[in-house]
Order: structure tokens, then sequence, then C-alpha cells
């Protein structure tokens, strides 16, 4: 399959160095890095990053992510509460996300690991808001209850895809458990929105990205976002498509009919991409 043209772009340069020597001084995994994320080397280059927390080892195996994986990753280390808040802090970001791997192993999923490093970053960085992307807990939601008292300012979880390709790409989690799990996060108002996203080219139709759209606005999501698929490795799930500019347009359109506060449609965008922008813009 060619690589179109609308998906070339220039690679920038920036402060990537400095944005990775405080990383790496702080031993922190992040998600850009872990998951090869094709806008890194952007995000880096603004001094931003997604912080990946519970370790860099997840205990489910997606077919679409690279994220190493293994039913009993390491144990949980303690510096990451006080680093991750750190990085924060020394990157001077004014909106830090925060996202974890999967940990069915522990008893809490990570849940009590993941909010002392919510609530370190918060106490170490006082006037940022801070997004969290959690796994399901395995649809625990007293797990889910102690992240959300935590008070984030998003509370982001992934529907990943269509209803028809769930059970294709992702492991263990479902789209109705998905669906669920925003429900109850939003029928708590604990948290000032919600979010969640998908990616496209994995085989969909449009017509079942409207019909996830129209469920994830009617599961209580503020904020949507989509983007292009890239497959991580030739062991991952094939691309199936390249998404036309104009066909991401049309997603962006259908959402603000629904009024979805704010949809990011893109072929570039992911979960946590420009999210500092997103929150400005709603805030504003």
């Amino acid at each position: 399959m060619k690589f179109p043209k609308h998906l070339r772009r220039d690679i920038p340069t920036g402060k990537v160095l400095k944005t990775d020597n405080i990383l790496k001084d702080l031993n922190i995994n992040t998600v850009c890095s872990q998951a090869l994320c094709p806008n890194q080397f952007e995000c880096f280059s603004r001094k931003c990053a997604t912080f990946l927390a519970c370790g860099n080892v997840c205990t489910r195996s997606c077919a679409f992510c690279n994220i190493k994986h293994s039913k009993s990753p390491p144990p949980l280390d303690e510096s990451e509460i006080y680093n991750i808040a750190l990085a924060a802090k020394k990157l001077d970001l004014k909106h830090i996300v925060i996202t974890m791997v999967t940990r069915d192993d522990l008893e809490d999923k990570g849940a009590i690991h993941l909010s002392k490093i919510i609530l370190e970053t918060k106490k170490q960085n006082p006037n940022s808001t801070i997004e969290v992307l959690t796994s399901d807990f395995s649809n625990s939601y007293d797990l889910i209850e102690i992240i959300l008292d935590c008070k984030v300012d998003i509370f982001n979880y992934n529907i990943e895809t269509v209803k028809r390709l769930s059970t294709k790409i992702r492991s263990v989690a479902t789209y109705e458990n998905s669906l669920n799990l925003l429900k109850y996060v939003n029928n708590t108002k604990k948290v000032r929105f919600i979010k969640s996203g998908l990616m496209v080219g994995l085989g969909e139709t449009k017509e079942e990205v409207f019909e996830t759209i129209k469920a994830l606005k009617a599961s209580g999501c503020d904020i949507i976002t989509i983007g292009q698929y890239f497959a991580p490795n030739k062991k991952k799930y094939p691309i199936k498509d390249f998404i036309s500019p104009s066909t991401f347009k049309e997603y962006e359109s259908f959402g603000k009919s629904l009024n979805v506060k704010y949809i990011y449609a893109d072929s570039y965008v992911r979960s946590s991409y420009n999210s500092e922008l997103i929150i400005n813009s709603i805030n504003n």
C-alpha cells in the first residue's frame, strides 16, 4: 500500500534533546516512545510528553499496540510517583497527561499507584491541569473511583475502534464495556471533561465511525479524538486503508452536529496529541 502524500511531513527538531534528557535522567517512561507515536519528535520539540505509569510492560497484548507484554511484569517502581511529578515540573507543562499500562496482575490493577502519581503531580504542579488516560481496571468501578477522587480535569478512556472490529484488535476490553465505563464516569459528575478516542484505517466503514461517535456522545464524552492507524511492526494488525483528509473533516462535522464539545480528527491525531490546546479551547 503506497504511503499517500498528505501523510508526508518534515521531522521537527527544536528542544527534542532537552526533553529526552529530562526524561532519561528521571528514568521516565512515555507512551510517546513505548508506543512508537509518530508525533514524538514534534511533541518533544515543544517540551511536551505523555507519561506512562505503572512500568512499561502491559499484561494485555492488543493487536494494534507496540508496548511490551507479559503476564508477570516487574513490580511497581515507587520512584515513579515523585519522578513523573518532577518531570512535569521540569518540562513546565501547563497541561499534564498521564497514562498507564494495564496491570491485571495486581489486586488493585495499579489504581492506588496511579492515584499517588496524580496527587504528587498536582502537589508539584498546582497551576497545571491534569488529564489521565486509564486502563479499564478490569471493569471494577470501585477502582475507577480511586482515580476520580483525585479530581483530574480530564478522564480519558479509549474505545479504540468500531464495534465490529473491537474483538479483533483488543485482547480483553470490549466495545460495550468501554461505553459502560464512560457512562459510569459521566454519571458520577466527578470530572470536568470525559474523553475517548478511536483509530481509523482498520477496515471500518464511515457509517460505523458515525455510529461510534454517536455512542460516545451518548455515553457522556465531551472530547473525541480520531486518528489514522499505523501498524507499529509487521506482526501487528495491518493497515487496511489510508483515510483522506476530507473524510476526517466529515467525522469532525458529524461530531459537531451532535454537539460534541470538541472533536479532533486528522491523520496524526492521537489520544493526547495537542491536549493542552484542546482544554484551552474548551475553557475559552
